[in-house]
């Protein structure tokens, strides 16, 4: 549906269909009544029944918060509580904060959608897919249909990886090793460059390194170190004080520990492992992952993506930006999609899921037609509800990643039996 569309036409048939920001409240009958005290009652029963160590909600609607939770402990060998202030690594919820930043150059006119992705950065010119296997065992290579435009890097079909699996171009990627920590932006794109792709361009999702590709756009595009862009195009007009890849070491202090459920309970993260990434920090400053903050912090971020685009004064990006953004551009052809679909009853947009029906059965996440969200491996969620003029931070640091979790804080916000209003 999105592939070969020009940029001024994607904008302005999401304009024209408004799918999200500017879609209709939900009447009284769909919308949601939040309890409070429901919302207190299952974060403590995510701790006491070993999900969770710690953790906190905080959900803002119509305009005001209306509530902040929080139970547990961020460190339970220092029996320090999880406070309001306690610092945690949201992992891919960074995600949005880069497609945030490109989707502002993309404003400026840097580039378009459809844009090969080699014409920034040349060393993506010439990718791979395989084609077949030899007789010697080994993978045979062809070169792809199509290049890599930027719309794939953006919906992730482009077909890379992230990280090791069971095909030879997992393999190959996990041999390039582009993520290692100690690589830079520019190092970690000429290693991925020489990994043949998962899948020929724009025909499959494959979740990826697609964002670390982005954040590396971002650098070629501005200028600017990654970092540094988003500190003075995000963070900072946004009042967003202490989110960041690289933290003082005074700050450590608040930071969660990160617990990994087993068959015994929950055993702590060796901390030189969870903290060596942001206390002080790695070269490798990944569009993926890797920010650190408190909850109040990506609040002011999710409210701006409510507001559409701006929060106090500040304007970030377009209403009309934020729709294309929200609005799902996998085509109905592409039909692999890995886990994506048990997420949420919907597709996907620019670094978002993006919800374009009700809940099909009681065991869906609830939630409201024309939600766009995104979480973190340690567990973290955040969504925005248009209809329901509302967004809700959720963080705790638990591995492996825990969907039960995001399932139950869901039921807890809406109601076990909530649709939202009915609607595309």
């Amino acid at each position: 549906m999105w592939h070969w569309m020009t940029a001024l036409t994607a904008l302005a048939l999401t304009t024209t269909a408004a799918p999200a920001l500017a879609q209709t409240r939900a009447a009284p009958a769909d919308a949601v009544k939040l309890d409070t005290k429901r919302i207190d009652a299952m974060l403590a029963k995510m701790i006491a029944d070993g999900r969770a160590v710690g953790g906190s909600v905080l959900v803002w609607k119509d305009g005001r918060e209306v509530h902040f939770a929080a139970r547990g402990v961020a460190d339970r060998e220092a029996a320090r509580p999880f406070a309001r202030d306690t610092l945690v690594q949201i992992y891919s919820m960074t995600k949005p904060v880069t497609g945030v930043a490109l989707m502002q150059l993309w404003e400026q006119g840097k580039f378009r959608l459809d844009d090969p992705l080699a014409r920034y950065l040349p060393d993506f010119a010439n990718m791979q897919v395989q084609d077949g296997t030899g007789p010697d065992g080994k993978p045979l290579w062809r070169a792809a249909s199509r290049p890599i435009t930027i719309r794939d890097v953006l919906r992730h079909t482009a077909g890379f990886a992230y990280g090791d699996g069971p095909t030879a171009a997992h393999k190959a990627f996990a041999a390039a090793d582009p993520l290692n920590p100690q690589n830079t932006l520019a190092e970690f794109g000429r290693r991925l460059a020489k990994v043949p792709l998962l899948s020929e361009p724009g025909t499959e999702w494959h979740y990826s390194v697609s964002v670390d590709v982005q954040a590396l756009l971002v650098e070629r595009l501005s200028g600017m170190k990654f970092t540094d862009y988003v500190q003075q195009h995000i963070f900072d007009p946004l009042k967003m004080r202490e989110a960041g890849w690289h933290q003082p070491m005074d700050r450590l202090p608040r930071f969660a520990a990160t617990y990994v459920k087993g068959p015994t309970g929950m055993a702590r993260q060796p901390d030189a492992a969870m903290r060596e990434r942001n206390f002080p920090g790695v070269p490798l400053t990944m569009g993926g992952a890797g920010i650190v903050a408190p909850i109040d912090d990506y609040m002011r971020f999710a409210r701006m993506l409510l507001n559409g685009g701006e929060l106090d004064g500040a304007r970030l990006l377009k209403p009309a930006t934020i729709r294309l953004m929200a609005t799902d551009h996998l085509d109905p052809a592409i039909k692999e999609r890995e886990w994506l679909m048990g997420k949420i009853d919907g597709g996907f947009g620019v670094n978002f899921a993006v919800r374009t029906a009700r809940p099909a059965t009681p065991d869906r996440n609830r939630g409201a037609v024309g939600e766009f969200f995104w979480d973190g491996a340690a567990s973290t969620l955040f969504w925005v509800d248009p209809a329901n003029n509302m967004a809700v931070v959720f963080f705790v640091q638990t591995f492996p990643f825990d969907g039960t979790l995001h399932t139950d804080i869901r039921k807890a916000v809406y109601g076990a039996d909530y649709l939202g209003p009915k609607g595309d």
